[in-house]
């Protein structure tokens, strides 16, 4: 019914929307609709991470202020382990729904719980209703998992006293002055010499011109070292389609493979895998402190030492990948960028049968962070340049030519695809042009002038395979497209859209 309401050819339809179930379809679909119909959308929130260095009686402070606000979350926790150990063995109908713990409730409490223990009046009042909205959000995010399927999803545990409990500020609770910031508690309560929690915030940015959303106090446990996560709002630029857009396959040993609709130019860029550099590295260090005596002193230094160089893989990882999306946002003409919609969490995990490269594979792209942590760099970047980045699912797209629309499957190791009709292109370069394709359709389907729409991907397809379809194979490894000379003639637009 939709191919011939729509006039797609079946082979078209067939791979580039029947492949995808009703859920992801929908799913496609509302995300397209931000093109055809933008709507305002909330604010834009940045969080930033900056170092502070407190001197030993502020250190002293902030961990008897953490500790309250531990207690305050596991006290709470403990209220509701025990409701759930009366309940659970009951029908839902039948559990005592009204003395359940909320949040509501127990921040109705901390009131009396003031009264009664003098110890939480030293704590700005916010930072233990955080604490109480910090299990809520844990409790919500473990039924989100369950709900989803996920069985190895376990409900939020009790935080040790070992560890510093990270402390949210927000409206009153602190003040920013030049490159100072300065924190609301009252400690000591008695009468005595108040040390005020004043603090020098490093790095270049500057906020008394930003506003302020919430800041958050916390230390990394392996280095000791106290940041400041503070939220505030950006100037962001208004949204208007141009007509061009530009889609993204994201991957590990690629990170970018993208295309654009008005030339039908691609462009490849290769992951800068700074893992394979330090696993040899930290795999020595750690095997030589797993020899040493457990908390002796040699043990102690190769411990730092490895922590060290964690945090040194991860800042280049990071660096890498802010680069490579703030030139792909500044340097494309696109206003509308299609990346694919992946589980990287599904993907990355292990399966019962899996070989050594599926494990290696898994290990890359638990490590990289380039398929989530990526795409997320690339969408705030673009939303505060006035463009948007719309996530498809990718489903079938590696596995289907780009041309013919041909599927088949392949190993992860054939990294060229050489089709039948002609085609040889690289894998990623495929995947990238099936994005934008499947992009195309769902636009037309979501248009009331489908003619309009549907012209879109006719364009394309003429643009796209006219431009390679002179290459030989010498320019074609060196491009990463081109047609084979056995099939010198090609009807390029046998399968376009009519």
């Amino acid at each position: 019914m939709l191919a011939k309401e729509h006039r797609l050819t079946k082979k078209v339809y067939r791979t580039l929307i029947a492949d995808l179930p009703k859920n992801e379809l929908e799913k496609a679909l509302k995300q397209v609709q931000q093109v055809l119909k933008p709507t305002s959308k909330k604010p834009l929130q940045l969080t930033t991470k900056v170092k502070i260095k407190p001197i030993k009686e502020q250190e002293e402070i902030l961990w008897i202020l953490a500790e309250n606000c531990r207690l305050v979350y596991n006290f709470a926790l403990a209220e509701r382990k025990k409701w759930w150990d009366r309940s659970q063995h009951l029908p839902k109908k039948k559990r005592d729904k009204e003395n359940k713990p909320t949040y509501n409730k127990q921040s109705k409490q901390l009131p009396k719980l003031k009264e009664k223990y003098p110890r939480y009046q030293q704590n700005y009042s916010k930072t233990l209703q955080y604490a109480l909205r910090q299990l809520e959000a844990d409790y919500r995010s473990f039924y989100a998992l369950r709900n989803n399927g996920d069985k190895e999803a376990q409900p939020p545990g009790f935080k040790g006293k070992k560890y510093f409990t990270t402390m949210h500020y927000n409206q009153k609770g602190f003040k920013i002055e030049g490159r100072s910031i300065t924190f609301t508690h009252f400690y000591p309560v008695k009468d005595a010499e108040k040390v005020v929690l004043s603090f020098e915030m490093q790095g270049k940015l500057t906020f008394t011109d930003k506003k302020v959303k919430q800041v958050t106090i916390y230390q990394v446990h392996k280095t000791k070292e106290f940041y400041l996560s503070i939220i505030y709002e950006p100037s962001t630029q208004e949204y208007q389609d141009n007509g061009i857009y530009q889609a993204i396959d994201l991957g590990v040993m690629n990170i970018v493979a993208a295309v654009n609709s008005h030339e039908g130019k691609t462009i490849i860029i290769k992951n800068k895998r700074v893992d394979k550099y330090w696993q040899p590295k930290i795999e020595e260090v750690q095997k030589k402190r797993d020899y040493c005596k457990k908390y002796s002193n040699r043990w102690h230094w190769y411990n730092n030492k490895l922590s060290k160089m964690n945090v040194k893989q991860a800042n280049q990882r990071k660096d890498f990948q802010h680069k490579i999306s703030k030139k792909i946002v500044e340097n494309a003409k696109a206003n509308t960028i299609i990346i694919g919609d992946l589980n990287v969490k599904v993907m990355s995990k292990s399966l019962k049968g899996d070989k050594k490269n599926d494990k290696s594979l898994h290990r890359n792209m638990q490590s990289s962070g380039s398929l989530g942590r990526f795409a997320r760099f690339l969408t705030y970047k673009a939303e505060k340049r006035g463009k948007i980045v719309i996530r498809l699912s990718e489903r079938g797209t590696s596995k289907n030519c780009c041309y013919c629309m041909n599927k088949e499957n392949r190993l992860l190791s054939e990294r060229t695809i050489s089709c039948d009709c002609g085609l040889v292109i690289k894998r990623d370069a495929s995947g990238a042009v099936n994005i934008l394709q499947r992009f195309f359709t769902l636009l037309a389907l979501s248009q009331k002038r489908l003619v309009v729409r549907q012209r879109l991907l006719k364009d394309f397809r003429e643009k796209f395979f006219t431009t390679h379809s002179q290459t030989s194979n010498e320019s074609s490894s060196k491009k990463g497209v081109g047609w084979t000379r056995k099939k010198s003639k090609v009807n390029v637009n046998s399968l376009r859209v009519r």
